[in-house]
């Protein structure tokens, strides 16, 4: 196993220093569009993205449907999509009876709660009392948590329903879904399927991960929002891959009550929606300071915007809506590594900026290099911390019968986890050891502080900062799960945001070749810490005055996703 693991050391070898260097855009010229990647002259216009949970919400009240309705058709959905997706693990025995107490709210006209009848997906790894929280690993096969995390609680609050647990890679460790131990979907009794999670867009390929379940989800219309959760790119990357809105918070945003751990100061709950809209609401309603999480942020209990409030009609932008806004491209995210393509569509999403108004300046982050070997050992190291509890004997964990205590120990961890945590536990585990805790883990940790001096510096010359949300389209299912080094290479877009702390914003802004009908790709917003308001705004502009693009997957028809 360590012989093709290669050691921390291995990984902050290939650390490189790379020159500042700036280069300022004007807004009279845009950027390259000669080398800008289009959608082909068929494909038609379109209206921009609509929020989902408003048109839910206004249906409802205006009595144009029931909220049983609408689960019937998410259900029928499912069935439909699944067998080619298999974005879940298990799904809610619940929903019919959830939407009929909705219909009952409405017709004794009682107040609803902002998410009413919206069907939410939850990844596996945050606990619902109602149903399995496994986490993708078999060591924690048919647990049942007592209790829901904070996220799931508050949007339960709101009126949402919880559709089903989607699958992911094994503890959050991965970055295509195909590390979950749950590959089968079996959740309804005449449906008996096999297979990996699939992209939407082309079920070949990964929907990226390790949130993939809840991206592949909210992109093929299974629900209309969901959760997941993001250590060093698990919702933005997926996000890129398919299509859809994610949206990681700043660390302390979001209570983490609830989440299973895998590194504790760089795991963050997100949102995906298929519009800013939908991810904004969803963010409002699980945000804000929790007692039982000593590491949610007081200053998110005092200020939690309604970010609702930013979200406007097309009809109603100005000519240059985002004029005077300063936004930098992060230089060193367009070097050699990244696909020409990627780079002409962030390219064209920078353009489209100017367009609007931005003023758009390349800015250089000179530690951005270190941050993805810098990652790799703290979070490994973290996690060979925190899934020690999980060891047979507990009340965490399958057991495994053994006449020993140590082979009872043994056991149940190696039958209950899957390669990829034994890899990055054993990883962790020797950066910690004595000997080599000032070698790697006190020196990943002091790249994380040049991390956060550089994004703070960055910032402080600009409002926001863009980037790729990965070095390439979605890959082909299996080209890189036996190459964990290409597979960790490709996390170097997103995970410099987590070891900073900041909240970051990735929407869809083009498409490149491949699949059926083109693969899409999305680009990075960064803003500073607690300004979650700034990116949804200017994300929103952006999303509502992209022209020419029609981001739903090829398997759904326009009937198939009507509310």
């Amino acid at each position: 196993m360590l012989s093709t693991v290669h050691s921390p050391g291995f990984l902050l070898r290939q650390c490189r220093r790379l020159p500042p260097k700036r280069r300022r855009f004007h807004s009279s010229t845009p950027l390259f569009l000669s080398q800008l990647q289009t959608l082909p002259s068929t494909e038609p216009p379109s209206s921009p993205p609509q929020s989902q949970i408003l048109t839910i919400r206004d249906n409802l009240l205006q009595r144009r449907t029931t909220a049983v309705e609408l689960a019937e058709l998410a259900l029928n959905r499912l069935r439909l999509t699944e067998p080619q997706i298999h974005s879940f693990i298990s799904v809610s025995e619940t929903v019919l009876r959830e939407a009929k107490e909705i219909d009952g709210k409405i017709a004794r006209n009682e107040d609803l709660g902002p998410l009413a009848g919206v069907f939410v997906g939850v990844k596996d790894n945050i606990c619902t009392s109602d149903m399995p929280s496994s986490g993708g690993s078999r060591i924690l096969e048919n647990y049942r948590p007592p209790f829901d995390a904070t996220a799931v609680k508050r949007v339960k609050d709101c009126g949402g329903i919880i559709v089903g647990k989607t699958n992911l890679d094994e503890f959050g460790m991965g970055s295509t879904t195909e590390g979950s131990a749950f590959q089968p979907s079996t959740f309804f009794c005449f449906l008996q399927s096999e297979g990996v999670t699939a992209n939407p867009w082309d079920v070949s390929r990964v929907p990226g991960g390790s949130s993939g379940g809840s991206a592949a989800a909210v992109s093929a219309r299974q629900c209309v929002v969901s959760l997941g959760s993001d250590t060093g790119g698990s919702v933005r990357q997926p996000a890129s891959f398919c299509g859809v809105v994610g949206l990681k918070p700043t660390y302390g945003r979001v209570s983490r009550f609830g989440l299973m751990a895998y590194a504790s100061s760089l795991d963050v709950i997100g949102c995906f929606g298929s519009s800013v809209a939908d991810t904004g609401i969803l963010l409002h309603a699980i945000a804000g300071h929790d007692r039982f999480d000593s590491t949610s942020s007081k200053h998110a209990f005092q200020e939690v915007p309604n970010y609702a409030s930013q979200f406007m009609s097309i009809n109603s932008l100005e000519s240059k809506p985002l004029k005077g806004l300063r936004v930098g491209l992060i230089r060193e995210t367009l070097d050699d590594g990244v696909d020409k393509v990627v780079v002409s569509s962030i390219l064209g999403a920078a353009s489209h900026l100017q367009e609007l108004g931005c003023t758009v300046t390349e800015v250089s982050l000179p530690s951005f290099s270190l941050g993805l070997p810098a990652y790799y050992i703290l979070a490994s190291s973290e996690s060979s911390s925190n899934l020690s509890r999980y060891d047979g004997v507990s009340r965490y964990g399958t057991q495994v019968a053994a006449d020993q205590l140590n082979s009872l120990y043994g056991d149940s961890r190696s039958k209950g986890f899957g390669p990829e945590v034994k890899m990055r536990i054993l990883m962790g585990t020797y950066a910690l050891s004595a000997g080599y805790y000032d070698a790697y883990y006190k020196r990943a940790q002091q790249v994380r502080t040049l991390v956060q001096k550089s994004f703070k510096a960055a910032l402080n010359e600009h409002d926001i900062l863009i980037s790729p949300a990965a070095p390439s389209p979605a890959y082909s299912i299996g080209e890189k799960k036996n190459d964990p080094l290409a597979m960790y290479a490709g996390d170097i877009m997103t995970v410099n945001v987590n070891l900073a702390g900041l909240p970051a914003l990735v929407l869809p802004c083009g498409f490149v070749d491949g699949g059926p009908a083109g693969l899409p790709v999305g680009v990075q917003m960064i803003g500073a810490a607690f300004d979650e308001e700034r990116l949804l705004k200017v994300g929103h502009i952006f999303e509502q005055t992209l022209q020419g693009y029609k981001f739903i997957p090829p398997l759904l028809s326009d009937d198939a996703i009507a509310c």
